[in-house]
Formats: structure tokens, sequence, C-alpha cells
């Protein structure tokens, strides 16, 4: 695998860390395919229950690199519309549609298709010197990799526009207090934590979590009817797995229950 993604297994986890930080992990062609790698590889073993990923150095990811899109550069302008479909899209969907969790852990700036990396995961933690900046306003584009999406369904339309609009960095504190992500914690304690988190996760009852990340996906396109079908059908396929028989038998012996993650 490329040197531009580094992955280090645990058992019932695996973390997954971009790797450019001298570009502050900056999206090449290179990195794109190599995460897109490592993500489907996690997504396909049974035995990894939860992914953690992260970026190495003083920033999370600042985006696409822009030394790969100058148009000083080319015969004409770049097709980004066919960079978005072919390499961003893809990995987002990836991300979203994954069966287990996913946790980003954002160790330093996430701006442009980089915060929107992170805020495509299932759960954002935060460090306090963290920024977060949809910097597309600056070069004259849209917010991308499901950015418009995610910022309107998270923030509101209004706080959604004024910030793709001003391009305005928005600290980890108020992004946090915004419901853009989890929680913001002290960086000397983000790693820790982030990976305690994968750490349970990768016992707990892992098929129940992915059916509960599919039914808060359908949420927001469904009315409440629909919804209330989709919750008494996965809640069937739910209480036919594994993990609900020895949930309940672990609760009612007072022990610690053994999760498989197993559907049946």
């Amino acid at each position: 695998m490329s040197d531009s993604i580094r992955v280090t297994k645990n058992v019932g986890w695996v973390e997954v860390t971009l790797n450019r930080p001298d570009r502050l992990n900056s999206f090449n062609d290179e990195m794109h395919a190599a995460l897109r790698l490592a993500m489907q590889a996690a997504a396909d073993d049974s035995a990894v229950r939860a992914v953690l990923l992260t970026g190495e150095g003083r920033g999370f990811c600042a985006g696409q690199d822009l030394d790969g899109r100058d148009p000083r550069k080319m015969d004409g302008p770049p097709d980004l519309g066919y960079t978005l479909t072919t390499l961003y899209n893809p990995l987002i969907r990836l991300i979203r549609g994954m069966e287990k969790p996913v946790i980003c852990a954002v160790n330093g700036v996430a701006a442009g298709a980089g915060a929107n990396l992170a805020f495509a995961c299932d759960i954002v933690l935060a460090s306090e010197e963290a920024t977060f900046i949809q910097s597309f306003a600056n070069v004259g584009l849209i917010p991308d990799a499901g950015g418009s999406w995610s910022l309107t369904h998270l923030l509101g339309p209004a706080r959604a526009k004024a910030w793709a609009m001003t391009a305005e960095p928005l600290p980890a504190a108020k992004a946090e207090s915004w419901g853009l992500i989890w929680k913001a914690l002290p960086a000397n304690l983000l790693m820790a934590e982030a990976r305690a988190m994968a750490e349970k996760f990768s016992a707990a009852a892992t098929f129940g979590l992915a059916q509960t990340k599919q039914a808060i996906h359908a949420a927001g396109g469904n009315t409440f009817d629909e919804q209330l079908d989709l919750e008494a059908e996965l809640q069937r396929q739910c209480g036919h797995s594994p993990d609900y028989t020895e949930g309940v038998t672990a609760f009612l012996e007072k022990r610690k229950p053994n999760f498989t993650g197993q559907p049946e």
C-alpha cells in the first residue's frame, strides 16, 4: 500500500491514518486510491468491527492538493465533476454505507473536502486546537464530497449558507456547540479517547449499531410512517441476531455479554 496511508490493525478494529503531513494530508490521486483501498478492506473484513480515521502531523486533511488541479499547468479547465464522481463520491458513499461504526479523530485543520470527509463519518471527535473550514468559496467552488448535504442537514440552511459563503474558520468548540461534531477534546486526550471508543465498539453489538446507522441515515428522507415501517423491519432483523439473544441472556444472568456482531 502507498505510504500516503498508514493502516494499524488492532483486535477487532483498524486505525487508518492520512499520511502526507508535509501537505497537511491533502488529497492527491495516490492518496485517494490508497484510502479507498484501506476503507474497502475494512468494510469487507468481518473481523474488523470498527474503523478509526485520523491524520498524521498538525493537520487532519486540507482537502484537495491544488497542485494537481492547477489550471496554469493544463491545456484547459479541469473536469472537477469527474474528480468527484470517480474519487470523492465513491469514498464518501463507502464510509456512510459501511456496516460498522466509523470514528473520525480530527487532530488539526480540516478544510474543504477534508472537513466533509470527517462529516461523512459516524462520530467525529476533534482536538480543541482543530479548525474546520469550508474553503471552497475562496477558489470559486461549491462545498463537495457531500458537504452541501452534510452542512444543510447538520446545521440548517441559514448556517450552512453563511458558513459556506464566508469560508470562515470554525473552531472545534463551536463545531461541537453547533452539532457538527460529537466532542471537542484537549489535544493530548484526543487519540486516547478515539482509540478507546473504537475498542469499545469492536466488542459491542455491532450488527445493531449498523442498523442504527442505517435508520438514522434514512430518517432525513423518510416520512414518519415510512420511518416507523423501517424501524419495524430493522428491529425484526436485530431480534433475529445472535447479539440480541446474547445481550438479553447476559442481562438476565448479570454478566458481561460476549457479542459477535454477526447478523445470524
